[in-house]
């Protein structure tokens, strides 16, 4: 069995764009007629940059190669042009590859790729929801009330999550980021980040646990301000609380807290992640599959944690793919802790795959099909084009004033 062809689609994400603005999948084709999906999470660069930049990494390092040997064709791609360093764009491309791959695997082998990982550990993968706003674009207008500004409409909506089934739920109200980060936090933003976990916590109780999301923006000094005033609420845990550069900065604030310190979701290889255990930054790792360098990766990123008495909790803020590499990781891992999920995974979020993932009362159930067990719908993905021009994801250009 040989890598014989790629294919790649840059897909506009219908509204209301909970995962971001576009998609970016590939299918690999092996000579026999076999096939394998991936998705690459770079917000990096334009979409089809990173598109083309996924065949000539294709052209160079995995066609004609037998899919099976993953190992060597990640170090090849790793170390080319004399690298050797985790660098995110790279990363990205590499993951999406890497995907299909374990796909192409899975499905020679008749197996879900989480029995060729080590084989099923969880019969079900607990799952939480960002908290978006109920009707609309996902960026409402923030000159008024919405759920991401107003704790009793954010308490609201989780009170509705939690009674879908949901067991945790997820939100970020500590105010703008910038690419001049960390700041201190404002005084309103210390104030809507308490009351928005004072109001989720009085109106779902303990049926539901609390997940503080930040971007990064604070300094060590405002991380502490904020972990300060939200202790007594018991959040499960603080998101990514300063820049991702320097783990020892988070492990300050991890030493500094009672709240469980969660980050990854920026970085990628088990170089960066090893940097964060070694410095006891964070005990959950949020990797993401399509940027942190594949399933393998990540399935040894989950074994350095195991060491450290740390769990992960795979990030989602993509495509469909990505959600089903995630599902694959968290169901051969003993130290899964939860998955981030797109809603219950329906709707315009899964409009151009042909498959389905199975969610049941906050729970999503392991697939039993060959491979991810998920593939692409042709035919919506021509009909869902991504014009814009915008980037996956963006940053305030401008300094956040005190």
């Amino acid at each position: 069995m040989r890598l014989d062809k790629i294919e790649t689609f840059v897909v506009g994400n219908p509204p209301p764009r909970h995962g971001g603005q576009y998609f970016i999948f590939l299918r690999l084709t092996t000579a026999c007629g076999i096939t394998g999906v991936g998705e690459i999470y770079n917000a990096t660069f334009g979409p089809d940059l990173c598109a083309a930049m996924a065949v000539d990494v294709f052209t160079r390092q995995f066609e004609g190669n037998d899919p099976h040997h993953i190992e060597r064709m990640w170090r090849q791609t790793y170390g080319a042009g004399f690298t050797q360093r985790p660098d995110v764009t790279v990363m990205g491309v590499l993951s999406g590859l890497e995907m299909a791959c374990w796909d192409i695997i899975g499905k020679a082998a008749d197996k879900p790729v989480y029995e060729l990982l080590g084989g099923k550990v969880h019969e079900r993968l607990r799952s939480y929801t960002y908290l978006y706003p109920q009707a609309g674009d996902v960026y409402p207008d923030p000159a008024q009330p919405n759920v991401y500004n107003d704790p009793d409409m954010a308490a609201e909506v989780a009170l509705q999550a939690v009674e879908k089934g949901f067991t945790a739920v997820k939100f970020d109200p500590a105010g703008p980021y910038s690419i001049y980060d960390g700041h201190q936090p404002r005084l309103e933003d210390l104030e809507r980040g308490e009351q928005f976990c004072k109001r989720i916590r009085e109106a779902v109780g303990t049926r539901a646990d609390l997940l503080f999301g930040t971007h990064g923006q604070f300094t060590v000094s405002g991380a502490k301000r904020m972990a300060r005033r939200l202790e007594k609420y018991d959040p499960l845990w603080f998101e990514e609380p300063t820049t991702p550069e320097n783990p020892q900065d988070m492990a300050e604030i991890a030493r500094f807290t009672s709240i469980p310190v969660a980050t990854g979701e920026r970085l990628c290889t088990k170089h960066e992640f090893a940097r964060v255990l070694e410095a006891g930054g964070a005990s959950i790792l949020q990797m993401n599959l399509g940027r942190v360098g594949g399933l393998l990766e990540a399935k040894k990123i989950a074994g350095m944690a195991e060491t450290r008495q740390a769990q992960i909790a795979p990030h989602l803020y993509c495509g469909p793919v990505v959600a089903a590499a995630n599902i694959q990781i968290g169901t051969c891992c003993p130290n899964f802790l939860i998955l981030e999920s797109i809603g219950t995974f329906e709707g315009p979020y899964m409009s151009v795959v042909k498959s389905s993932f199975r969610w049941e009362d906050g729970y999503v159930i392991p697939p039993v099909i060959p491979g991810l067990g998920i593939e692409l719908d042709d035919e919506a993905i021509s009909k869902n084009p991504y014009t814009g021009t915008e980037l996956h994801l963006s940053m305030a250009q401008t300094p956040v004033v005190q």
